[in-house]
């Protein structure tokens, strides 16, 4: 089975200032990530990370989501990929450093969307690199989409798309919070679809500048997807907590909120 492991763009950069990468926090995460990948070498992983302070920015300036027609348009949607790129190139070379072994998937080179929602997506190529006990990476990047033209496709969109067609049985979600919080800001350790209504109204969008929405809906999309496989397990935690990310590869219990079907 394969796990997959987000890190939010909240974690990587600062959110709040324009394409600044948190290398230190990517150090730290890449040297958990190899020591769990040495102990435990048969967990496959597909690691993948948002665009944060790179992408979002000039997402928002050119409204990429929405849709990509004009000339001015699709100059924008090149640079919302030459951004996410940038930070990918940053992301991997840590990675690399930490000889973890790495192998970068581009959204906008093999995924095919409809009214923001990925129709296909390359997958041979990942499934092959899994064998060959290399890691793919993925990040949240632009797409051409048969309805808008262009749009952003988030690193939570692509999992899903891998979800439904890979063996995945876990999703690990980092961001800058302990997990999902309730209205007296304690951390919800479990929610699933019959709990999700009492819940709700805690949730709240994320801070900064962000294009492809907050909590409210990433707890949703893992709901849904949580609805389709019963198998499936996700966990919300912070990944600025030392050896959090570790131990939950390790399958060791952690601080976070688990959202699953029961």
């Amino acid at each position: 089975m394969i796990t997959l492991v987000k890190l939010g763009g909240s974690l990587i950069t600062d959110k709040n200032v324009q394409a600044s990468f948190r290398k230190d926090a990517m150090d730290r995460i890449a040297a958990e990530i190899q020591a769990a990948h040495d102990a435990r070498p048969d967990v496959k992983i597909i690691l993948g990370h948002g665009s944060g302070s790179f992408g979002h920015y000039e997402a928002k300036q050119y409204n990429t989501m929405q849709g990509v027609h004009t000339p001015d348009e699709w100059q924008g949607f090149s640079r919302v990929a030459a951004a996410a790129a940038q930070l990918n190139t940053l992301v991997s070379q840590v990675c690399y450093d930490h000889h973890l072994p790495i192998m970068r998937f581009a959204p906008s080179a093999s995924v095919l969307a409809r009214g923001g929602v990925i129709l296909d997506m390359a997958l041979m190529p990942i499934e092959r690199a899994l064998e060959a006990n290399l890691m793919p990476l993925v990040y949240g990047d632009v797409a051409f989409d048969t309805v808008r033209g262009g749009t952003i496709v988030s690193t939570e969109t692509v999992f899903t798309y891998l979800v439904r067609h890979l063996p995945v049985s876990h999703i690990l979600l980092l961001g800058e919070v302990d997990g999902v919080y309730d209205l007296d800001q304690q951390v919800i350790p479990r929610i699933t679809p019959a709990t999700y209504e009492a819940i709700k109204p805690a949730l709240k969008g994320s801070g900064g500048v962000d294009v492809t929405g907050g909590m409210l809906t990433k707890v949703e999309d893992m709901l849904a997807l949580v609805a389709e496989r019963s198998y499936l397990s996700i966990t919300i935690f912070n990944g600025q907590t030392p050896n959090l990310l570790r131990q939950a590869l390790m399958d060791e219990p952690i601080v976070g909120t688990v959202i699953g079907q029961n």
